[in-house]
């Protein structure tokens, strides 16, 4: 029963192009989170790591924080 190991990178994930039009950077997303959101989540979020569903909301919900005036789902963010 060898199974075959899950995807783990999928290259640069639409959140860096949003944070960017959008002039966020990382720490300004940590600073937004009233959730526990690291700078290390938010970076492997931006290069493409595999995130958890869990962190996927929390990084949506500190760019909806930062923006309040931004509209965007999980699938705006990421493409997994």
């Amino acid at each position: 029963m060898n199974k075959e190991p899950a995807e783990k990178d999928f290259g640069v994930q639409p959140l860096d192009a949003v944070m960017t039009r959008l002039e966020l950077s990382n720490h300004d997303l940590v600073s937004a989170s009233t959730q526990q959101l690291s700078h290390k989540m938010v970076q492997k979020g931006r290069r493409g790591r595999r995130l958890t569903l869990k962190v996927q909301q929390k990084i949506l919900t500190a760019v909806l924080a930062a923006k309040p005036d931004v509209r965007l789902a999980l699938q705006d963010l990421f493409n997994y």
